[in-house]
């Protein structure tokens, strides 16, 4: 029975991370499976200067090259800020590129303290596609998050559930053969041939 690993990128620096907790129930789902290993690459563990592919000394970057690229699956979770996702969660993924990300699972997931948060969703789907990651059909969207937990449990229904499943589909399609490569993904440098 080969490992699956399932991995959360957290893209919020925030102590009581709405986000956070969100990944970290989405991973413990993922975890009831005991063919996966789960991974909570949480950003505020990691000193990432702001991208510089000049920089000689790139901070903890190698650390998390490594993670992610031993992921099967990785879920790329936010908080919606201006109708897009974290700067933190952005520089992480300047960092990474094909190697880490070429036919690797991704899920979406974002919350936002106000108003529907599709917009982060969509930006997160395109940054994905052109690394050519395949990226997860079922997405995750908490509008009005704080309403919705009670002492760090998510505590409606249908936001649960639709994490939970969220969990399951990135052990479940954790090693699918994905589609031909993106039209975005083959214009980039470093894509596969």
């Amino acid at each position: 029975m080969d490992t699956i690993r399932v991995a959360a990128l957290v893209g919020s620096l925030r102590e009581g991370s709405y986000t956070r907790l969100a990944c970290d129930r989405a991973l413990a789902v993922a975890d009831s499976d005991d063919r996966v290993e789960t991974d909570c690459i949480d950003l505020r563990e990691f000193d990432l200067p702001v991208y510089n592919s000049d920089l000689d000394e790139p901070g903890d970057s190698a650390e998390l090259l490594d993670r992610v690229e031993r992921a099967d699956s990785v879920l790329l979770g936010s908080p919606n800020y201006h109708g897009s996702y974290s700067a933190p969660l952005k520089n992480a993924l300047d960092y990474c590129g094909f190697d880490e990300f070429e036919d690797t699972t991704v899920g979406l997931l974002t919350v936002a303290g106000g108003s529907f948060p599709t917009g982060a969703l969509d930006h997160l789907r395109i940054v994905a596609r052109a690394v050519n990651a395949w990226v997860l059909p079922h997405q995750v969207a908490i509008p009005n998050v704080s309403s919705r937990y009670e002492d760090g449990e998510l505590v409606d229904e249908d936001y649960a559930e639709r994490v939970d499943t969220l969990g399951r589909r990135l052990v479940e399609y954790a090693n699918i053969e994905p589609s031909p490569a993106t039209v975005e993904s083959e214009s980039n440098v470093g894509a596969d041939d």
